[in-house]
């Protein structure tokens, strides 16, 4: 499984990854594989203020549904709206075209708090 160190993991099974003041967040090669083929994705639309811990979205799946975790308190800057027609990008790219929301940071801090790629490594192995 592939766990870029250039973002930082939630317990959920959430990536975030920082780009100035915005920040893109996902799901893991590993929260993809656990939930089986993604048929279907909603997010919260732009503008949408969310606390750190609570939910920006769910993903269904063959097996199950799935809430989505915001990693850090923010502001939705923009959906990807790509996973609407394309559902199958959570699995087949979930650090690429599958990335869910785009999200400007309240406290940029908070990323600090989150895991490393290693640290998220060591509970998913």
């Amino acid at each position: 499984m592939d766990f870029p160190s250039d973002r930082r993991y939630t317990k959920e099974h959430e990536w975030i990854r920082l780009d100035g003041e915005v920040a893109t967040v996902g799901i893991t090669d590993f929260a993809q594989g656990e939930l089986g083929d993604v048929v279907y994705v909603e997010l919260q639309p732009a503008g949408t203020e969310i606390q750190r811990d609570e939910p920006f979205g769910t993903v269904e799946a063959v097996k199950t549904v799935s809430e989505l975790y915001m990693p850090v308190t923010g502001r939705i800057t923009e959906a990807n709206e790509e996973l609407e027609g394309h559902p199958e990008y959570a699995n087949e790219d979930p650090y690429g075209k599958g990335w869910m929301i785009k999200i400007e940071l309240a406290d940029p801090s908070e990323v600090e708090a989150l895991l490393t790629a290693e640290q998220y490594r060591e509970i998913v192995d």
